[in-house]
């Protein structure tokens, strides 16, 4: 990943220091949503509450607050980018690989990955997938709407975990402080999701550190996306197990947990399962070995050549 700068760069915004372009980045991303919500409680709009256990969400519901928060992100993301003199893609989402290779790998991956999870949960005799409950138009119906929101859900929290905040964190901290520091975050912010566990936020906090792995590796967000996309497609619409306390309205299946809340997640779902864990350390081993860092793949080209 090219995260460093020119000489041209370096009399700009961009030769701030990583922490206070980072500041000025968080200042803006959260102080201004916050004082927008400051404003309307006073005003006396209702204010929101975390999902509570069991509620059915819908899909175009979290299309549209997914979608905005993304927006608002990458907004702010380009401000800083033209602040530094550089491209709004050099954060993690390059529009020259839009939707390739790396995208519908990351999506298999996902698949994959929440597919074994919940396989050895079945094998453990804690879960019966149950049958399908949509008929005729609303399996395809449901199946495009929450494609579609889960992109949104991926694009988001990709991009604010992992976009311009994991760039500038790195070159003040190095990659692997800056990964753990902000997937730290990221497991902390599942906290507020009701029906949340320490477990369900640990393995988020895990696999967040998954996904700044894969972005180190490949040079860009856009595997992350598509197994964070595909991977919560997968929970919600297809097993339609629940996801930190929320179940899909809609979702393809109607599954049973029964036995161990470590083994099943219990209201958590897969990602509060002691299985997750191996899942993750099975990610971890396998992208390592078949992506490996670009200068050592450069290497090994050049000795083959050689």
């Amino acid at each position: 990943m090219d995260i460093w700068f020119t000489r041209s760069e370096e009399r700009s915004f961009a030769g701030l220091r990583a922490g206070w372009r980072l500041a000025v980045f968080l200042l803006i991303a959260i102080g201004v949503p916050g004082l927008l919500t400051a404003v309307a409680m006073l005003a006396g709009a209702q204010r929101s509450t975390g999902a509570a256990t069991g509620i059915a969400v819908s899909p175009w519901t979290s299309l549209a607050s997914e979608a905005l928060l993304f927006g608002w992100i990458a907004f702010v993301t380009w401000i800083m980018a033209r602040l530094e003199h550089r491209s709004w893609g050099s954060f993690g989402l390059p529009v020259q690989k839009a939707f390739g290779k790396l995208f519908w790998q990351g999506v298999a991956w996902g698949v994959v990955a929440l597919s074994v999870l919940l396989v050895l949960i079945f094998i453990s005799g804690d879960l019966t997938f149950g049958h399908i409950v949509l008929r005729g138009t609303a399996i395809p119906r449901f199946g495009l709407e929450w494609a579609l929101a889960f992109l949104a859900v991926g694009f988001f929290e990709e991009f604010s975990f992992r976009g311009y905040t994991l760039t500038t964190l790195t070159q003040g901290t190095g990659f692997w402080i800056a990964a753990i520091i902000l997937s730290a975050g990221f497991g902390s912010a599942h906290l507020g999701n009701g029906g949340e566990s320490w477990i369900g936020a640990l393995s988020a906090g895990l696999i967040g550190l998954f996904f700044c792995f894969t972005w180190h590796r490949t040079g860009s967000l856009w595997f992350a996306v598509g197994l964070h996309a595909a991977w919560d497609y997968c929970e919600s619409f297809v097993y339609g197990v629940p996801d930190s306390g929320s179940v899909s309205r809609g979702r393809l299946l109607q599954p049973h947990f029964h036995g161990s809340h470590w083994i099943t997640g219990g209201t958590v779902g897969p990602e509060g399962s002691l299985w997750v864990f191996v899942i993750i350390g099975l990610l971890f081993v396998l992208f390592a070995d078949l992506y490996p860092h670009k200068k050592k793949a450069a290497d090994q080209t050049e000795l083959i050549a050689s």
